[in-house]
C-alpha cells in the first residue's frame, strides 16, 4: 500500500467514486459503500482506512464547495485544498450533474408541504473557527457563490418551493382570499424587481421575499445585487431574504430581514469599469 501525499490521480478517483455514491444516495438508489472501497483499493493502492479518511475529507471539501454530502462520511476538515480543486474539476467535466438535480419532470407532488423556518446562523451556534475559516476559503477559491447564482435550474426550483409554501401557510391561517394573490414575481415579470415573490403576512402586510438557494450547509456565501440592496433599504419593512440550503435533500430555511450588515458581512466582488 502507497503512503504519503495524495496525487492529483489518487484525489480524482476518490472524488469520482463519491461523486457515484452520493449520486445513488440522492436518487435513492442503494449502493454499497465497502465495494467501492475495495474498488479504489485495487484502483489506487491505498488502504481501506485511509479511503476511509479520505472520504471523509471530501465530506468537508463539498460542504465548502456548497455541495450536498454523503450521510454516512461525517466530516473531517483537515483536508488539503488538492481534493476541493478535483471535486472543482470533476464538476467542469461533469456541468449536468448539478443541473439534473433540480431538472426532474415530471413534478411528482403538485404543491409541497410548509417549509420549517429555522434560526439564522449567529455567532453563538457558529462552528469551531478554524472550520469556518478553511470552508470560506473553498469558497472564495471556487466562487460557490457565484456557481450557485449561474445554476438557473437550482435557483427556479428554490423560487418555486418558496411561492407554494406562503400560499400554503396564508391557507392554513384561513386567508385564502390573500394566499390566492401570491406572485411568483421575477417568473411572470422578470428578474430586476428587487424580490422573487410577492407575499403578504397572515394579517396583510407585504412580504417581499428575495430567494437565495444553495445545496451547501446554512452558511453558504451568496450573492445579492446592489439593487436587491437598494429594495431591501427602501422597502425595509416589507423585505425579506428567505435562504434555502441542502436544498437536494430536505430543504432548509431561514430569513434575513434589512439591515442586512446586522447578519452577513457584504463584500464587493466586481465593479463596474466606464470610460472617462
Amino acid at each position: 500500500m502507497s503512503g504519503g501525499d495524495w496525487t492529483d490521480a489518487e484525489n480524482d478517483a476518490v472524488v469520482a467514486v463519491y461523486f457515484a455514491m452520493l449520486s445513488d444516495e440522492l436518487s435513492g438508489r442503494s449502493y454499497n459503500k465497502a465495494a467501492q472501497n475495495r474498488t479504489l483499493q485495487e484502483q489506487i493502492g491505498r488502504s481501506r482506512g485511509s479511503i476511509e479518511f479520505k472520504l471523509s475529507n471530501v465530506s468537508a471539501a463539498f460542504i465548502g464547495l456548497g455541495l450536498p454530502v454523503i450521510k454516512g462520511y461525517r466530516p473531517r476538515f483537515n483536508f488539503q485544498m488538492s481534493l476541493a480543486e478535483a471535486a472543482s474539476r470533476w464538476l467542469a467535466r461533469n456541468p449536468e450533474w448539478e443541473i439534473a438535480l433540480h431538472n426532474k419532470s415530471p413534478r411528482q407532488i403538485a404543491e409541497p408541504a410548509a417549509l420549517f423556518v429555522g434560526i439564522a446562523p449567529t455567532q453563538r451556534n457558529t462552528p469551531p473557527p478554524e472550520e469556518v475559516e478553511q470552508m470560506h476559503r473553498v469558497a472564495r477559491r471556487f466562487d460557490v457563490a457565484g456557481r450557485d447564482e449561474r445554476n438557473r435550474a437550482l435557483g427556479y426550483a428554490g423560487e418555486e418551493r418558496v411561492f407554494h409554501h406562503e400560499r400554503l401557510i396564508l391557507r392554513q391561517n384561513g386567508r385564502d382570499d390573500l394566499a390566492r394573490r401570491v406572485r411568483w414575481v421575477s417568473k411572470e415579470d422578470g428578474d430586476g424587481v428587487g424580490y422573487d415573490i410577492a407575499s403578504f403576512t397572515t394579517q396583510g402586510r407585504e412580504r417581499l421575499i428575495e430567494v437565495k438557494t444553495t445545496n451547501g450547509w446554512e452558511r453558504t456565501p451568496f450573492h445579492i445585487s446592489r439593487n436587491e440592496l437598494e429594495v431591501a433599504t427602501e422597502r425595509r419593512d416589507d423585505w425579506y431574504l428567505f435562504r434555502l440550503f441542502e436544498f437536494a435533500r430536505a430543504p432548509k430555511a431561514f430569513e434575513l430581514r434589512p439591515p442586512l450588515e446586522a447578519h452577513v458581512s457584504l463584500t464587493a466582488t466586481n465593479f463596474q469599469a466606464r470610460f472617462q
